[in-house]
């Protein structure tokens, strides 16, 4: 492995995702609220949730979000990511219980990768379902992922920016009122070119089969 000091074409890249992406998690991480989520239309608030308590409760199998950073074994993290800390580190939220998130993210030598696993609770699985189709819909050019959740849905994306090349995966899945949102992406800062549709794709779903697997009790 070269020990070589951060592009700075990556740190010009990463510093602004970075930020942004605290921010908007500190931002919408009270799902229930209006004015923190007021861009989400298919969110109901406690008050809609309250009305009917009978069918949320039958509608409901989670109650908070689990730990994402030990969602995804170690040896899936060393492949996905090589070099980074297999342990994560958890985006502050400022409701855990109802959204989480956990990043690894390395580069070794000119080769990057960042991956990103987070679950949302909702307070029913009706709520659950309109989140999940509006991300869906929000995101068109992808393709179901069969056998994963109660649905899922998987799309990869290119981009270039200053000739260099990064392709980003995200895999959205629904398990009953919880979400799990995979995010893989890859660049190399020697070739600027980035890996395969191939490989983005199918790591971000092993890492999304773990997180399901997690969330619902399995071993991953």
């Amino acid at each position: 492995m070269r020990s070589l000091p951060l592009p700075l074409a990556l740190i010009a890249r990463l510093t602004p995702v970075a930020v942004l992406a605290c921010a908007g998690w500190a931002m919408s991480s009270g799902p229930a609220t209006p004015s923190a989520d007021s861009h989400r239309s298919g969110q109901e608030t406690p008050t809609q949730s309250a009305s009917a308590p009978s069918s949320t409760a039958a509608a409901k199998s989670f109650d908070t979000a689990p730990t994402p950073c030990t969602s995804v074994p170690v040896a899936t993290v060393k492949s996905l990511v090589p070099g980074a800390r297999t342990a994560g580190k958890e985006i502050p939220s400022t409701d855990t219980s109802l959204r989480r998130t956990c990043s690894w993210n390395a580069l070794q030598g000119y080769d990057y990768r960042w991956l990103d696993v987070s679950f949302e609770v909702a307070g029913s699985e009706q709520e659950a379902k309109k989140e999940y189709e509006q991300r869906v819909a929000e995101k068109s050019g992808g393709g179901a992922v069969p056998g994963l959740g109660d649905t899922a849905y998987s799309i990869v994306n290119l981009t270039t920016e200053d000739k260099q090349e990064t392709r980003e995966g995200v895999v959205l899945a629904r398990v009953s009122n919880a979400l799990v949102i995979v995010t893989y992406n890859g660049s190399d800062f020697e070739t600027k070119k980035a890996p395969s549709t191939d490989e983005i794709n199918k790591g971000a779903i092993k890492a999304a089969k773990s997180a399901v697997a997690a969330l619902q009790g399995g071993s991953g």
